[in-house]
């Protein structure tokens, strides 16, 4: 049950950074006050995930789903593109958070 509010988690912090980018700099007010309510979201739980999942097992996991997912988000939203030091990197934090579980 805790792995699917870190899921929720993560998935609010990504909406949080893609409506962080739609606001451009809180020009959209509405917007920008949004990504906190989501960031504040993201947050509460995250809380709720770490009474039960080690803080850093959890941390890295949502952090790294939040790092792919806005990944992902840019590049459809925004057009974004990474470059191979990009991929290269975000092929790391998977495995560094693949590290991280099993030990």
């Amino acid at each position: 049950m805790y792995f699917v509010f870190l899921i929720i988690g993560a998935f609010l912090d990504v909406l949080a950074n893609l409506l962080l980018k739609k606001s451009e700099g809180f020009k959209n007010k509405s917007l920008g006050i949004t990504a906190i309510i989501l960031v504040l979201g993201a947050f509460s739980t995250l809380s709720f995930t770490i009474q039960v999942i080690p803080l850093s097992i959890a941390y890295s996991i949502w952090g790294a789903l939040g790092i792919i997912g806005t990944i992902i988000g840019g590049h459809l939203f925004f057009n974004e593109r990474l470059g191979i030091i990009g991929w290269i990197g975000m092929l790391l934090v998977i495995i560094s958070v693949i590290l991280l579980s099993t030990s």
